[in-house]
Order: structure tokens, then C-alpha cells, then sequence
């Protein structure tokens, strides 16, 4: 029986304790609230997110304790922001993870340090780059929810590796395979909740459907140009991993970067829009890591820019959107 470890409580924690527990894999599962981790076991389901999931307690383990979790388990899944990371795992040792394949299922950067979740745990835990996998969807936690048709890949540059992990995600409703571009595709990842922010702040202007197709479609050319700037290997930009991705979030009813930017364009303060929405929209933390690595990329990327004008600068979406459409075609 594989040993998995998931950390987080959220929705995406919670639907990939769904799948992994139902194929049999036995799952310890860390939660930071106290009170949920005894819900879980009483009433077998989150309280938080996805209630409508029960679990079998047979092969789920809740539980408060980091260090007992990730010490039970083979693979350490993370499923916590990406701005909580560092708290989360600040008491573990780098020999907590020695030996393990650490799979990152979060879509940010560490803020601050502006680097993503493998290099982190690479310069952090010395977690090497053949012992960690990247989940990239297209994949809401709610349609798994729903056991929906969904469709994940798994980046790493061990792909044995990661067909081991994706063995462990297949079901009638889930299909996995693996992509040998864990840092595209982790990118990527980053770089759609930003343009998911900006399909939301259209929405929010009353902007239609026509322009935010010509929005998206000039968000591929984005993505592609930073990711050329970055890392310039050859990759498949419209395949799932990447354009899948970015177009379930731009334009899904489940999108969190897509809801809080819609809010944002309705005239929300960002407190207030972080407030009323109670989830954590990794666009906006991620906007400003993507924007301050290209100052010195200087990479050519209006919606970025206006997205970060907008959420840190407080220049008025409106103005900013006027903007932003003349610099698109």
C-alpha cells in the first residue's frame, strides 16, 4: 500500500485525498485546525470544503500532527498556499523529507523570495529535482468533487517517477500522465491564476466575451515569452498542461483568481474582496513575484503589468483596462 501525506485543508487537499484514498492508498492527512481534524473523523467529511465527500476512514488518517504525517508517508503532497508554505513547514527539518518524492499541488511562488515550490524545497530541504512532481490541471477540486471527466499531468524530470504518482490518481474520472517539464509546467501554473485575475477584472468592467478571448489568446503569447525568457526550451504550449490550464481557470464558475478579479472590477477593495471571499485567490501574490522577476527580464507583458498596477498600485481598473486594450491584438 503507498503512504501519501497530504498538507492542507483546502478544497484541492481535499479532493486529492478523495482520489488517492479511493484507489486504495492509504492517506494521512495533516489539517491545521484543530476543530476540522475532529470533524473529519467524526463525521468522515471536511467541513469546510467539499462536504458532500466522505471518507473511509480506512484508509483516510486526519490529523494536527506535521511532523507524525509526513514521517508516516512515502510521498508528501502539498496542498497549502503558496504564501503559507514557509510558515507550514518552518518546524520540519530537511530530514523530515529524505527519501520522500515531494509533490507540489500548489499554484504560486514563495513571496519574497519570488522562486517556485521545487526550488524551494530544493535550497530549503535539499529535496532533489528527480524526487519532486508537479500537479498542473486542467482540474477544478469541485468537478472531482462531482467525479466529473478530469484530466491531470505530472511534471518532473524523473518520469518514471511520475507515472508512479500517476498509477495512483487513475480512476473512471481521472485520467494522469506525465510531462518531462516540471518547471514549465509549475510556471505555467503561476502565470494562469494571474491571467484568470485579469478575465475577472474584464468580467467586473462588463468587458464581453469577445474581448477577453482576445485577452486570453494574447496571454498565451505572454506566458510563452517568459517562459522562453526564463527557461528557452522547446514545449507544447497549447497542450493541456499549459493551455488547458490557463482556460479553465480564465473562464471556469470555480475559479477563485477568476471571482476575485471580477469582484475587483466591480469596485472591491482588495480587503474587502479577500474578506468576503474567505479563499485565498494564489493570482494575487503571484502577480507580484512574476513582476518583480521581470524587471530584470524585461520581458514584454501588459497584462501582468496591468493586473500588478491595479492590485499594488491602486490605479483604477478602468484606466488600467483602457490601457491594456490598445496594447493587445
Amino acid at each position: 500500500m503507498e503512504k501519501i501525506a497530504i498538507l492542507g485543508g483546502g478544497s484541492w487537499a481535499t479532493a486529492l485525498a478523495k482520489i488517492l484514498s479511493e484507489n486504495r492508498a492509504h492517506v494521512h492527512w495533516w489539517m491545521r485546525n484543530k476543530q476540522d481534524v475532529q470533524h473529519l473523523i467524526q463525521y468522515r467529511h471536511n467541513p469546510r470544503y467539499l462536504s458532500q465527500v466522505s471518507f473511509d476512514l480506512d484508509y483516510v488518517k486526519p490529523s494536527k500532527d506535521l511532523r507524525a504525517v509526513v514521517a508516516a508517508a512515502d510521498w508528501v503532497v502539498l496542498a497549502v498556499p503558496a504564501a503559507f508554505v514557509q510558515h507550514v513547514l518552518a518546524d520540519l527539518p530537511a530530514e523530515a523529507f529524505k527519501g520522500k518524492v515531494v509533490v507540489s499541488a500548489v499554484k504560486g511562488m514563495i513571496p519574497q523570495e519570488n522562486i517556485l515550490i521545487t526550488e524551494y524545497m530544493e535550497r530549503h530541504y535539499q529535496v532533489p529535482d528527480a524526487r519532486q512532481l508537479v500537479i498542473a490541471g486542467p482540474c477544478h477540486a469541485e468537478e472531482v468533487a462531482l467525479e466529473k471527466q478530469s484530466y491531470l499531468t505530472i511534471g518532473s524530470h524523473d518520469l518514471p517517477t511520475a507515472e508512479r504518482f500517476c498509477q495512483l490518481l487513475r480512476n473512471r474520472y481521472v485520467k494522469a500522465n506525465p510531462l518531462d517539464d516540471l518547471d514549465g509546467i509549475e510556471y505555467c501554473a503561476v502565470m494562469k491564476n494571474v491571467i484568470a485575475l485579469a478575465c475577472g477584472i474584464a468580467r467586473g468592467l462588463n468587458y464581453g466575451d469577445n474581448f477577453q478571448a482576445v485577452l486570453v489568446s494574447n496571454a498565451m503569447f505572454e506566458i510563452e515569452r517568459f517562459l522562453d525568457a526564463i527557461m528557452p526550451i522547446h514545449r507544447a504550449l497549447s497542450g493541456s498542461a499549459y493551455l488547458g490550464d490557463l482556460l479553465v481557470t480564465a473562464y471556469s464558475q470555480f475559479s477563485r483568481n477568476r471571482t476575485f478579479g471580477n469582484m475587483i472590477g466591480r469596485g472591491y477593495t482588495v480587503k474587502s474582496a479577500q474578506i468576503e471571499m474567505n479563499m485565498v485567490a494564489e493570482g494575487y501574490y503571484a502577480v507580484r513575484s512574476i513582476f518583480e522577476l521581470n524587471r530584470e527580464l524585461q520581458v514584454d507583458m501588459p497584462i501582468t503589468n496591468a493586473v500588478y498596477h491595479i492590485l499594488y498600485e491602486r490605479i483604477s481598473p478602468a484606466v488600467e483596462f483602457e490601457i491594456l486594450k490598445d496594447k493587445l491584438k
